[in-house]
């Protein structure tokens, strides 16, 4: 019998690394785990937490403006960059330690260093040139921003990675793309007074969710004065002779800012890492190809998270971990179950959803109930904000099934986690028509919407 250095060797200290390594360990196997930059990976060092402290930030500006209209008089305020960056700082060290904890205390070695396939079963830690054998090894290094090196000038460009970083708050940004990620800090930097143009080369931003909460935010996007350019893209960007950017676009503008950003999607962190010496196979952007259990085609080699690009968000990284102790150690073959996942947009407002867009159950069913309600919330009556909510339920007219719900409107993420629970189960319209109200709430127009608003039939609104 071949002896190994250790029963689970894990590269990449992110979410899902680290579940697995914890829950591991803590049923007494010998699991090292190794992490080039910091433990917490994505998520915690440098998206999902940092970003949503940033977004409590950027609120804090039409907060005061709104407190007028309920009879608080709010003096002259001002925003110091330098201490939202300490503070944030010390949040993420907190929680970095946190992880390091957790590990530790569940018995796993920590490794502060790259680590590169040698084989199926072999490991060199590459701060010491050891080599080192595993009988399974996981991969969760995750994935890194897009650097788009096609387009001249992209080296004096900023990522999402290093926004959460700058020595200044910029005056002026101009944020390239329309997924979350773009989004969400074309609100951020919004919110803290920073001059915003958003470019995208779709005709709509938030490429894959429902038309209607696209819309509604572009919209409420616009309407706060971020300047949102569709259809058009960078051609190149170049430093101006007073040390500001220029962002030259397809259309013929020049645009002047202080920083640009790429958020044009995310790449799997697969470059260099002995995937090939493995055997290990890849998929056209470099994501390592796994089956129902997260195992790749090599049998000891397993992957989970955003490598994979399978769903990339935290706790879906979490769950696929969870899953893979149970299959390896457990006794208990466990597949990730990727269906009605909900999820959230953190722009301002909020963007809740789980389950089928209008579009995406269209294609599916032959005919669906849309339940849609618009509305201005409550706190905008005596703020005087043009703000609307808009709430959306898809049915599936056979059964009455509620096959997707969307929410633009304030903490529509909270929202959307309870809805998860509820589609999880199976829910049918009747279900929330059954369900009694909470009042004065927004969320009671998702039990009062009783006649549907329109109907789709063979992929056509009637």
């Amino acid at each position: 019998m071949t002896e190994f250095d250790y029963d689970l060797f894990v590269i990449g200290g992110g979410s899902g690394g680290v579940r697995t390594a914890r829950l591991a360990a803590g049923l007494g196997k010998k699991v090292a785990i190794a992490e080039e930059y910091r433990f917490g990976g994505t998520c915690v060092i440098r998206g999902c937490v940092p970003k949503k402290l940033f977004v409590y930030a950027s609120q804090f500006s039409e907060h005061f403006e709104d407190a007028r209209g309920f009879g608080w008089n709010v003096g002259q305020s001002t925003f110091d960059w330098p201490t939202l960056i300490a503070n944030k700082d010390r949040e993420i060290a907190r929680l970095e330690g946190l992880y390091q904890r957790g590990l530790e205390n569940a018995g796993a070695e920590i490794i502060a260093s790259r680590a590169e396939l040698t084989g199926p079963n072999s490991i060199r830690i590459m701060a010491t040139g050891q080599e080192v054998t595993a009988r399974h090894i996981l991969i969760a290094v995750g994935g890194r921003p897009n650097p788009h090196v096609a387009l001249p000038g992209h080296e004096l460009c900023i990522d999402s990675n290093q926004a959460f970083h700058l020595d200044d708050l910029p005056k002026a940004i101009v944020i390239a793309g329309g997924g979350y990620i773009a989004v969400e800090f074309a609100n951020i930097f919004h919110g803290m007074g920073v001059e915003t143009t958003l470019i995208y080369r779709g005709q709509l931003i938030l490429s894959r969710f429902d038309q209607d909460m696209r819309q509604g935010l572009q919209s409420a996007m616009e309407a706060k004065g971020i300047r949102i350019l569709c259809h058009e893209v960078f051609s190149k960007i170049e430093r101006g002779p007073d040390g500001r950017l220029l962002a030259h676009t397809s259309g013929g503008k020049a645009l002047v800012a202080d920083q640009v950003m790429l958020a044009l999607g995310r790449d799997p962190y697969t470059e260099g890492l002995g995937l090939e010496a493995a055997g290990v196979e890849t998929g056209s952007r470099g994501e390592i190809l796994v089956d129902e259990y997260s195992r790749s085609n090599v049998e000891s080699i397993y992957a989970v998270g955003d490598v994979t690009s399978r769903v990339e968000l935290t706790p879906v990284a979490i769950h696929e971990a969870m899953c893979l102790v149970e299959t390896l150690y457990r006794d208990n073959p466990s597949s990730p179950d990727h269906d009605m996942i909900a999820t959230a947009v953190f722009s301002q407002p909020e963007i809740g959803t789980v389950g089928l867009s209008e579009e995406a159950a269209a294609k599916k069913y032959d005919e669906l109930e849309i339940y849609r309600a618009e509305f201005r919330p409550m706190k905008a009556t005596l703020s005087g904000r043009a703000e609307k909510t808009i709430m959306k339920i898809i049915v599936n007219a056979e059964d009455r099934k509620v096959v997707g719900v969307h929410i633009l409107g304030h903490e529509a993420g909270e929202m959307a986690q309870l809805l998860g629970i509820a589609l999880k189960a199976g829910c049918s319209k009747d279900d929330f028509d059954r369900t009694m109200a909470v009042h004065p709430t927004a969320s009671e127009e998702l039990v009062t919407m009783y006649t549907p608003s329109y109907r789709v039939k063979a992929g056509e609104r009637v």
